[in-house]
């Protein structure tokens, strides 16, 4: 009905594209046009809790693009919110990562208890995420557009926190490989405060202690790998490739396990959000805002904890 971008030139491009009867110069008049019903947020982190808010006041439903907000104070900004307005749906767009094999492997760990008691987690994500180290600065290194979120921890805690489980307590390092980008716009080089490697020990809700690595820097690094040891057995998830593989303690190697085709996950998001403004209900793998704010958390302690070199324990105050 109504489009807004940073550029009016991309905004127009895209309503010609698309069929949409309406360019506007600023997103307030989007928020506040009597056609919408449905606020599409695909700006980057630093505009998420300003037009969430506004366009849930105004009566709107909300459809938020990942990551959630640039910190936990505007998640829980976002969340409250939410709570002023229960008839509203407030959904924020899940991660690609791990999505074909979601139902399988929720089903494994929780129901069917496929390693028994879980006592060990272990993530390795070294996927080049953020662009190398000769590059130009990109929004994810700026922490104003970003806020606290670097690579693809927020990412990966909300699959880990249905998977899994949550975090109790944690301690994590961060490091900056380059210190300084050339921004493409005025050409001059500028501090970048968004780390390029993340890692994080801890201990989740179960007690099993886990160790997360992620790296935007490290090259030909391995795809993402969740291992998951338990009392019972092993449970492997290949991010790359969704490949699921288990083996029992009697057992000498892995073994794969299929997705069943009724389980597999496909990019679903926009109907499943859609669906719930039309006709009730939730949302699919598109968490609402009070699961968001679950992974902000995550996300702020660990950003706490690398600051001040110390354990930090969760819930946060």
């Amino acid at each position: 009905v109504s489009v807004c971008n940073r550029r009016r030139e991309s905004a127009e491009a895209f309503a010609s594209d698309f069929g949409v009867r309406r360019v506007c110069s600023h997103w307030r008049e989007v928020v506040d046009d009597p056609n919408v019903d449905l606020v599409w947020i695909g700006a980057t982190p630093y505009m998420h809790a300003h037009v969430s808010i506004a366009a849930l006041d105004a009566g709107k439903h909300v459809f938020c693009q990942a990551r959630m907000a640039r910190n936990l104070a505007e998640a829980r900004a976002m969340v409250a919110a939410a709570d002023r307005h229960p008839e509203l749906v407030s959904a924020i767009c899940p991660p690609p990562t791990g999505m074909a094999g979601d139902a399988t492997m929720r089903r494994l760990l929780r129901r069917e208890r496929a390693v028994g008691k879980i006592r060990q987690v272990r993530l390795l994500a070294l996927d080049g995420f953020l662009p190398g180290f000769e590059s130009d600065l990109h929004w994810r290194h700026d922490i104003e557009q970003s806020g606290l979120n670097a690579l693809s921890v927020g990412i990966y805690a909300e699959v880990l926190h249905r998977w899994v489980g949550r975090a109790v307590n944690l301690q994590a390092h961060v490091d900056r490989h380059v210190r300084e980008r050339r921004d493409r716009v005025t050409g001059e080089y500028v501090s970048v405060q968004v780390p390029d490697s993340v890692s994080v020990i801890g201990e989740l809700v179960s007690g099993a202690d886990f160790v997360y690595q992620w790296s935007g820097t490290a090259h030909l690094g391995p795809t993402d790998e969740l291992w998951v040891f338990g009392d019972q057995g092993t449970l492997k998830y290949d991010g790359a490739t969704d490949c699921i593989q288990h083996a029992t303690l009697d057992d000498s190697a892995l073994v794969d396990v299929p997705i069943p085709e009724h389980e597999r996950g496909s990019w679903e998001v926009e109907a499943d959000v859609i669906r719930a403004v039309r006709e009730g209900g939730d949302t699919g793998l598109a968490p609402d805002f009070r699961r968001g704010e679950h992974y902000m958390e995550f996300l702020e302690a660990t950003m706490r904890s690398a600051r001040h070199g110390q354990r930090v324990y969760l819930p946060l105050p």
